[in-house]
C-alpha cells in the first residue's frame, strides 16, 4: 500500500528543503541548546513546522497532506536533525503515529484522523513497547483488549512512547486473543480524551531530551469498536509495515545528527590553530574528517535509496530499511564521538553542540528496532529463518 503518492516535483521539493534550512538556521539552531538543557518539547517549532506545513509531507493530498514522496520527507528530517535532533522527531514522530491508521485503516478513519495530524492540529503517537515487550513484541505482550459490546477495554502498561505525553491520539497495540500469538494482537486508535487513557512517568534520558519518552497506563481505557484498526488480529503485521516505512525516518534523524557534527567539527578544525597551521592541515585530524566524510555520504546513499524503496512499496523494503537504520545509527554514534575527539576539551563542553550531539546519536542504535534487530532482519533476508525439526518445537 502506498502511503504517499509524490505530488511534489523536483523544483517543489528544493523550495520545500531551502524554507527548511532557512527556519533550522533562524529558529531551531538558536532554540538547540535551551531544548536540550530544559527538556521541554517545543510547541512554538512545532507550530512553526505545522504552519509551513512540514508534518504534512509524507500523507496524502486527499488527506490534507502534501503528498510529497518519502525521499523529501528523509531529507526534511535530516535537515531539522543536523541542528536539534528532538526537534526532527516533531516530523518523523508524527509520520509514525499516523502510519497505522494509513496502512490498516478504513476511509473513515483515515478521513476522521489523518487531515488533523497533517495540518498539526493534533500530534500522534506509537504505543507498542511494554516493559518486558521490547525487541520481542510479539511473544511478551501484556496489554491486554477484550471486546465489550460497541466498544474495547483496555488495560496494561506501555513505555518508552515517544510524544505520548503531548499526544493526542495514539495508535496502541493490545493481545486480544492470547492463545495465537502474533496473530491475537490488534491495533487501537486512542484519543486522550478516551476514559481510563493515563500519562505516567517521564523518563529522564541521556539525550533527546526535549522529546518527551513517557509511560502510558490503560485503566478500563473503553475505545469505540470502530477504531480497531483492520481486523482483531491484525494489530502485529500492520506493526511491522509502520517499522519498514518508519525506520527510514530515524535513519534520517541519525544521518541529520551525523552530518551536522561533521560540519561542526570541519569547521573547527579549519580555524583552531596548533603547531603553527590550522588542526584540518595537521594529517591525524585531517584523516579523521575524511573518515567521517566517508561514512556520513555513505549512510546518506543507503538512507535515500531506502526512501526511494518505500514511494515504491518495494517488495525488499524490509531489507532495505533494516539496513539505512544499522548503517546511519551507527554512522551518528562514530561521527559524533569523533567530532568531540576534534574539538577536544571543547567538545566534551555543553557551550559546544557536539557534545549533545554524541548524546543524542545513541538513540538512533536503539529505538525502532536495536541495532541486534537490524542484523537479525537483514541476515533473514539472506540465509532465511530456521525452524527447528518437529514443527518448529524443541523436546
Amino acid at each position: 500500500m502506498a502511503v504517499a503518492s509524490s505530488h511534489v516535483s523536483s523544483d517543489e521539493e528544493a523550495m520545500i528543503l531551502e524554507l527548511v534550512r532557512d527556519l533550522v538556521r533562524e529558529k531551531v539552531a538558536p532554540r538547540a541548546a535551551e531544548i536540550d538543557e530544559k527538556g521541554e518539547f517545543p510547541f512554538d517549532l512545532k507550530e512553526l513546522f505545522a504552519q509551513s506545513d512540514l508534518l504534512g509531507i509524507p500523507f496524502p493530498a486527499e488527506y490534507g497532506g502534501l503528498g510529497g514522496s518519502f525521499v523529501t520527507y528523509v531529507k526534511v528530517v535530516e535537515e531539522i536533525a543536523k541542528a536539534c535532533a528532538a526537534s526532527s522527531l516533531i516530523v518523523a514522530v508524527q509520520e509514525l503515529g499516523a502510519l497505522p491508521i494509513l496502512i490498516g485503516g478504513t476511509e473513515e478513519q483515515k478521513q476522521s484522523y489523518i487531515p488533523r495530524l497533517a495540518s498539526g492540529e493534533w500530534i500522534a503517537a506509537y504505543a507498542l513497547t511494554e516493559a518486558g515487550s521490547g525487541s520481542d513484541a510479539a511473544g511478551s505482550m501484556r496489554t491486554r483488549a477484550e471486546r465489550k459490546g460497541d466498544k474495547y477495554v483496555l488495560n496494561g502498561t506501555k513505555i518508552w512512547i515517544t510524544h505520548g505525553s503531548v499526544a493526542d491520539v495514539v495508535c496502541v497495540f493490545a493481545v486480544t486473543d492470547s492463545s495465537k500469538g502474533a496473530n491475537g494482537i490488534s491495533a487501537f486508535i486512542v484519543e486522550k480524551t478516551f476514559p481510563g487513557f493515563q500519562v505516567g512517568k517521564k523518563e529522564k534520558k541521556m539525550g533527546i531530551r526535549g522529546s518527551p519518552t513517557v509511560e502510558l497506563n490503560f485503566e478500563n481505557c473503553e475505545v469505540p469498536a470502530d477504531n480497531l484498526l483492520g481486523n482483531e488480529g491484525a494489530g502485529f503485521k500492520i506493526a511491522m509495515k509502520v517499522l519498514d516505512k518508519s525506520r527510514p525516518g530515524i535513519a534520517a534523524q541519525a544521518l541529520g545528527i551525523a552530518a551536522g557534527a561533521l560540519d561542526y567539527a570541519a569547521n573547527y578544525a579549519k580555524e583552531r590553530m596548533a603547531f603553527g597551521k590550522p588542526i584540518g592541515q595537521q594529517q591525524g585530524v585531517g584523516f579523521m574528517l575524511a573518515d567521517m566524510k566517508t561514512e556520513v555520504e555513505a549512510a546518506r546513499l543507503l538512507v535515500y535509496e531506502c526512501a526511494r524503496k518505500c514511494d515504491e512499496d518495494a517488495p525488499d523494503l524490509s531489507l532495505w530499511a533494516a539496513m539505512c537504520k544499522l548503517k546511519a545509527g551507527d554512522v551518528a554514534m562514530s561521527v559524533t564521538t569523533d567530532a568531540v575527539q576534534v574539538l577536544g576539551g571543547f567538545g566534551y563542553s555543553a557551550e559546544y553542540p557536539v557534545e549533545r550531539m554524541m548524546r543524542d546519536a545513541k538513540i538512533t542504535q536503539i529505538y525502532e528496532g536495536t541495532q541486534q534487530i537490524q542484523r537479525l532482519v537483514i541476515s533473514r533476508t539472506l540465509v532465511g529463518k530456521w525452524t527447528p525439526p518437529g514443527n518448529g518445537s524443541r523436546k
